[in-house]
């Protein structure tokens, strides 16, 4: 496995952008190519396509295989592209493979290579276990031609056409008669307890043709394959018809499996280029449903929006102005929020931990604002493999100087003294969580011999990363957090803590924080749904619009539901707002871990162990995150809050 390349490299990638309508990125810009070099287009032109394969997975399973696992026909020039962090990360594995076209070559039932099963040998008899377990489990090809995935396209019952970037490797007819995922495709698969192989496919790749006099070649707009089962004869002028080919689930002979393909070109001049990946994009429904859940949350916003502007504008001015006016004696006979003006401000219990949180959680916010605005440019587009996974590990690990100085500034504020233990904690408590979870995950990753486990010199460029670069700007941000003053609250603190009254249900904390986690988890619930599915159904997700429109509602949803919440805590004279702000908008957190349960065994079909243990132990990764994250922005708007409000009282 090579090593990542360096990811300062992908960051000053993103600085080059073109004053023009569109721009490429590094890796992405458009290969011409041609029947021949001699064909008198200016510039580069390709005559060879190669085609690489990546790693195999499966809606089933949570373990991806490499390619070679399955005994597929190799490259003798095996080789691998340099692959980037994210990439690793997720455990892609693309390689070189046997499938090499000429452009506007075509070619019919060509053969790529055959292998032999001698079942009496335990190696050839665990190599076809395996291929037949992968068809059990549906496992999924993903070739790709031009860094574009080759897609299996079909219909629909609704006669709707959908590109899949993927296709199956075989399916299975069980011992009742029905088949089994793919095998609906044909009608010759109907044998009990028979496996099909596709061992063939026909290959159909479109072009634009391109303009020889402004110097542009032709570029490749489409690459569609459609997946065959063939029991192919001895003769060498094969046709690539004939009866599929079956594996009994109970095979004692030899075996005989060769592979094959057919290729054409087609030229199709109303593609452009840029916008190739339209038809695999397009085929995806859900648009509608995205629409719906934004009118959705904007409904949510508006309503937690119309709240706080009553509160702040009606009922707050009232009191505010009231409360000034009176005289200090009668002032004392007032209830309410008012009241606790000496008590609001009294520094949290574990105050320590509470900092910590809030500068992790303000690196988390900015890595997930940034990134999400990158991908909104284009930049992270489903093209650039891995861009994504690079681009948020590289900002969190350069934005440590945030977390330490909020840290070390609110820790202060508390009137914290132990500065040594807090930069520490910040610097490790959660992403050593985070890192021991990942760590563990991965070594069940690696025990089952799956292509996602992380190298051993990934993960140490990993440490390196948090030790060299993210520990040390955690240092300098907290250095000058703690070089600062504390945050002067705008009223004096009693010596003597004042007594809280009896409290309704209502506003009891637990109660409270419970409901303080509803509505912002309502705005983004159906949002959550396609993540999950582009992570646990490997659906391709490219809605970064849509998700940082979501990203922007969550954040308004948890500030005003907390700040409503924490308005109500006050009127109570319940004046235990900080760590109770945190966690109101937090635990949104626990209702997304309750929908993973609920995604768990609704949506998906995982089988064994190790899938289960790493659907949750991933899970419980992204809940901490959420956490953090949600309860970060809570806070913030409610400390905004708390402090705008008792800054207008006049107080003695």
């Amino acid at each position: 496995m090579k090593s990542p390349d360096p990811c300062f490299i992908f960051l000053l990638s993103l600085l080059v952008v073109s004053s023009c309508s569109g721009f490429y990125l590094p890796g992405l810009a458009p290969v011409s190519f041609c029947e021949n070099v001699s064909e008198g287009v200016p510039g580069e032109c390709q005559t060879e396509i190669q085609l690489f394969v990546n790693r195999l997975d499966s809606v089933e399973s949570v373990l991806p295989f490499e390619y070679d696992a399955f005994d597929f026909c190799k490259d003798k020039n095996e080789r691998r592209p340099s692959e980037n962090l994210g990439q690793v990360l997720f455990g892609e594995r693309i390689e070189t493979s046997p499938y090499k076209f000429s452009f506007k070559a075509d070619q019919a039932c060509k053969k790529v290579c055959t292998k032999y099963y001698d079942t009496s040998e335990k190696e050839a008899k665990l190599k076809l276990d395996f291929l037949k377990r992968g068809m059990e489990l549906n496992y999924q090809h993903h070739w790709i031609v031009d860094n574009m995935p080759v897609t299996w396209c079909y219909i629909v019952e609704s006669d709707q056409k959908i590109c899949n970037p993927g296709f199956p490797i075989g399916c299975l007819v069980n011992q009742e008669g029905k088949p089994k995922d793919a095998c609906v495709i044909n009608a010759e698969f109907n044998k009990k307890n028979t496996y099909y192989l596709f061992n063939h496919v026909d290959i159909t790749i479109t072009y634009h043709s391109g303009d020889e006099q402004a110097g542009i070649g032709a570029r490749l707009v489409t690459a569609t394959l459609e997946p065959k089962s063939v029991k192919h004869s001895d003769e060498e002028n094969q046709s690539c018809e004939g009866p599929p080919m079956e594996i009994p689930a109970e095979f004692s002979s030899n075996l005989k499996v060769t592979y094959s393909y057919s290729i054409k070109f087609k030229p199709n001049d109303d593609i452009k280029w840029a916008s190739r990946w339209d038809y695999i994009l397009v085929s995806m429904p859900h648009t509608n449903i995205q629409w719906f859940s934004i009118m959705n949350s904007l409904v949510i916003v508006l309503f937690l929006s119309g709240m706080v502007a009553m509160i702040m504008l009606r009922t707050l001015h009232k009191d505010i102005v009231r409360y000034n006016q009176m005289d200090q004696e009668d002032a004392q006979e007032e209830s309410g929020w008012k009241q606790v003006h000496g008590d609001v401000f009294r520094p949290p219990k574990m105050g320590m931990l509470l900092s910590v949180f809030l500068g992790q959680g303000t690196q988390i916010f900015t890595m997930t604002f940034i990134t999400l605005l990158l991908a909104c440019l284009g930049f992270l587009s489903p093209a650039n493999r891995g861009a994504l996974m690079t681009c948020a590990v590289v900002l969190w690990v350069l934005l440590g100087t945030p977390a330490g100085y909020v840290s070390a500034r609110l820790y202060k504020t508390f009137g914290g003294e132990n500065w040594k233990t807090n930069v520490l904690l910040t610097a490790f408590l959660c992403p050593g969580i985070v890192f021991v979870d990942f760590f563990l995950m991965n070594l069940i990753l690696w025990v089952e011999g799956s292509s996602a486990a992380v190298p051993f010199g990934t993960l140490v460029a990993i440490l390196a990363l948090w030790f060299g670069i993210s520990v040390p700007l955690t240092l300098v941000g907290a250095y000058f957090g703690f070089k600062k003053t504390g945050i002067e609250p705008p009223v004096r603190t009693n010596q003597i803590p004042r007594q809280i009254p009896q409290q309704s249900f209502f506003t009891k904390p637990v109660p409270g924080i419970f409901m303080g986690g509803i509505l912002p988890f309502g705005c983004i619930f159906i949002q959550l749904f396609f993540i999950l599915n582009s992570i646990w159904s490997h659906q391709m997700y490219y809605m970064f619009g849509f998700l940082f429109l979501v990203f922007i509602i969550l954040v308004i949803t948890c500030s005003e539901a907390t700040v409503l919440l924490c308005y109500f805590h006050l009127c109570a004279e319940d004046y235990h707002w900080w760590w109770r702000s945190f966690l109101t908008s937090g635990f949104t957190a626990a209702y997304l871990f309750v929908y993973a349960v609920h995604y768990f065994f609704s949506k998906l079909q995982l089988v064994g162990a190790a899938s289960t243990i790493l659907y949750f132990g991933y899970t419980m990764i992204m809940v901490l995150i959420f956490f953090i994250f949600t309860g970060t922005i809570g806070f913030f708007a409610c400390f905004w809050f708390v402090n705008k409000i008792y800054s207008v009282l006049k107080v003695d």
